[in-house]
């Protein structure tokens, strides 16, 4: 148990929605004297400047945890390459400025891992972020969510401001989105397997050659990470977020169909991007700072995944 966050007030942008709503939960059972300020986005636009400010005056909040965004999966980023970089940058940009002026004791930032450099050495090291250009779909969201890096850097140097910055690899879980036009690939591929496996289909489409690889976080340990950086760590140097576990899109695919029992052929969009080639984290520095590491088998994970879909995308 700790007493961090024993009668402390932590505004969580992002609050109500895929990641936010776990980490508000796993915040609720670290302390019963924290109070928690979510701004939903119906409320406070946070593109605005004037609403961040009505919202930290609304909040009045000791720590600011930023995990809004703009975000999608590959084909929601190649249709708002403008609108990814414009949200994510101008929001993060203007909260960050806005809690320095405010007097926020500790900001969170969440990045992405999609602003490591499209051939980054495999695992991905926190040292190789600047050393070249992202995978081109995720490029825009990409370089908007580094630029807030570079400010947590520059905060720190000149106004000692406490910010930290948190890179978390691809996320699944419970309540993700599985919208098909803006879905990620797990939530996008159960959602696919079982409609079909109900309609009886002999086939399901997948996007690319299968080839690439990626790397997934269970997004209970995502928040139990977030919530631990904020506790024990200081400092902008940069921390990977990873499970350390590396798949194919080919061999994610195929475990889907199996888990969800859909049992028909899976055939390949070659028409389609791959994205970025491989991706799989140094999560040693995460262990080393905080003594974070994830504890939810893939497996595991993605069976809780599809029992929460199934049971809940009728309701």
């Amino acid at each position: 148990m700790t007493t961090y966050w024993d009668d402390t007030t932590v505004m969580v942008t992002g609050g109500a929605g895929f990641l936010g709503s776990h980490l508000v939960e796993e915040l609720r059972s670290r302390s019963a004297d924290v109070a928690i300020f979510v701004p939903r986005s119906s409320e406070y636009d946070l593109r605005r400047r004037p609403a961040i400010d009505r919202a930290l005056e609304d909040a009045d909040p000791d720590v600011v945890i930023h995990l809004a965004a703009s975000v999608g999966g590959i084909g929601a980023n190649r249709d708002n390459p403008g609108r990814y970089f414009y949200d994510n940058a101008v929001m993060g940009i203007e909260l960050i400025e806005a809690a320095r002026q405010y007097g926020v004791e500790k900001a969170t930032i969440l990045g992405t891992i999609c602003a490591y450099p499209k051939h980054a050495p495999v695992p991905f090291s926190e040292e190789d972020l600047f050393e070249g250009y992202p995978e081109e779909t995720n490029a825009p969201y990409g370089i908007a969510k580094k630029a807030l890096l570079t400010q947590s850097r520059a905060y720190r140097k000149q106004w000692g401001f406490d910010s930290i910055y948190l890179l978390p690899v691809n996320l699944y879980g419970p309540r993700d989105d599985f919208d098909l036009e803006s879905a990620h690939v797990i939530p996008a591929i159960v959602r696919k397997c079982i409609e079909a496996r109900e309609r009886g289909d002999d086939a399901i489409t997948a996007w690319g050659t299968g080839e690439p690889t990626r790397e997934f976080l269970f997004v209970t340990d995502a928040a139990e990470g977030i919530l631990d950086a904020t506790e024990r760590y200081d400092s902008s140097d940069p921390v990977n977020l990873g499970s350390g576990e590396e798949i194919s899109i080919r061999t994610l695919v195929e475990t889907i169909a199996a888990e969800t029992g859909f049992e028909g052929d899976i055939e390949w969009d070659t028409s389609k991007p791959d994205g970025q080639p491989r991706r799989r984290l140094d999560t040693s520095r995460a262990a080393e700072r905080f003594g974070w590491t994830a504890s939810t088998s893939f497996r595991e994970g993605l069976r809780e995944t599809i029992r929460w879909y199934e049971r809940f995308r009728n309701g």
